[in-house]
């Protein structure tokens, strides 16, 4: 809100274009919107599915396509409801509880999507609810609601600007959003580059075998109880299965801290590869990640393993498909128990490399496009972070 010379509030964005003096009007978006929801047509009915229209699922809202198709029996014998490209949807529960697009695809919704049609401008409604869905979020559903319903939406009220002024508030944040995508795909193309270049180190299928045994060393990760796990967080950090990443550097924004010391070889040095080593989903067996820090704090977790070694060659090979086909073919267990790795399944792969003055140059192309990648994420962020603020400054 801002204040006129009259100290009187005024409902007005904090951050204006300067041609737009009038207050904004409070309307519920039952005033200003229709809705509707879908439904999932009977999955034992085969001739309801492989058809023509595209079945938009409440993770596919930002997508221009479907992984699921129905036919129009499918269509007309079930809830499932048309939508057309340009209207607003939003998923109303699940894991994207929340998550709000102006569709890309003309198709059919299910239960999980609400529909929502408007004479206002989209990007605007859009944008004022990405602004407030979080505290929504509070408020629905950790408030005991378990989700968001049609009947909840429709009663939610939002400031409306004035067409003119919602157009180029639209307009604005639509530049925002192009900006970020464009970012996007610069980082998406230079991980297809990387990969791509990762490959060409094994391309030489007549060279000798480098095996990472005779290069490095496996270490086991930390094994820890519940009542071990403190908030102090100058206790020890574990480094665990969901900080890691194929191709990206350990995240260590989620860690846990425990009160026990783990031994010198499981502190984890600059240098190190973190490697998942068992988990019930076997497609998370053998993730790894590069440790960039030197910290001297942090360990993994017992599910976790360290392969430690100072060959340059080591943190490339172990993002090949080379690597992930080995380590679909150590995995052990099966049959409901937990997939698992253990150090000599790790220690006994090799890989047919480049000679050495070869190879040195694909390091270095590899580490200056790795480089590149960190500054483009970084530009990502800043982006990200910049419209974030300016919907809390431009909108009420």
């Amino acid at each position: 809100m801002a204040d006129n010379n009259e100290n009187k509030v005024l409902n007005v964005p904090h951050l204006r274009f300067p041609e737009f003096t009038d207050e904004w009007g409070k309307y519920k978006l039952s005033d200003v919107c229709s809705f509707f929801s879908g439904g999932t047509p009977s999955s034992s009915k085969k001739e309801y599915y492989d058809g023509s229209i595209p079945f938009i699922r409440s993770g596919e809202l930002h997508m221009n396509k479907t992984e699921l198709f129905i036919t129009e029996e499918g269509l007309n014998n079930s809830a499932a409801k048309m939508v057309e490209i340009g209207d607003l949807l939003l998923a109303l529960y699940g894991a994207t509880s929340g998550d709000i697009a102006i569709g890309q695809i003309k198709g059919a919704i299910n239960q999980a999507i609400l529909c929502i049609r408007t004479t206002q401008n989209k990007k605007f409604i859009e944008s004022v609810w990405k602004k407030h869905v979080e505290k929504l979020l509070q408020t629905y559903l950790q408030g005991g609601q378990g989700n968001l319903s049609a009947d909840i939406v429709k009663n939610i009220s939002f400031y409306f600007a004035n067409s003119s002024e919602q157009m180029k508030l639209a307009k604005f944040i639509s530049l925002l959003d192009e900006r970020i995508a464009t970012q996007n795909k610069i980082i998406k193309d230079l991980k297809k580059l990387k990969s791509a270049i990762v490959e060409m180190l094994l391309c030489n299928r007549n060279s000798e075998l480098l095996k990472l045994g005779d290069i490095g060393y496996f270490v086991r990760g930390l094994t820890y109880a519940n009542e071990d796990v403190t908030e102090n967080k100058a206790a020890t950090a574990v480094i665990r299965a969901n900080n890691l990443n194929y191709g990206n550097h350990v995240d260590k924004g989620e860690v846990v801290y425990v009160s026990r010391t783990p031994a010198t070889s499981q502190i984890l040095r600059k240098g190190d590869i973190v490697i998942c080593m068992a988990n019930g989903s076997s497609a998370l067996v053998g993730k790894n990640s590069y440790y960039p820090f030197n910290d001297g704090q942090s360990t993994v977790g017992a599910f976790c393993g360290i392969y430690r070694t100072s060959h340059p060659l080591a943190k490339w090979l172990m993002q090949s498909r080379r690597y992930k086909r080995l380590v679909y073919q150590s995995l052990q267990g099966g049959n409901g128990a937990i997939a698992n790795l253990n150090g000599d399944d790790i220690l006994n792969m090799s890989f047919p490399v480049m000679e050495k003055e070869k190879s040195k140059s694909i390091i270095f192309i590899l580490e200056t496009i790795e480089k590149t990648l960190a500054v483009n994420k970084c530009l990502q962020m800043s982006c990200s972070t910049q419209k974030s603020h300016l919907l809390k400054q431009m909108f009420i």
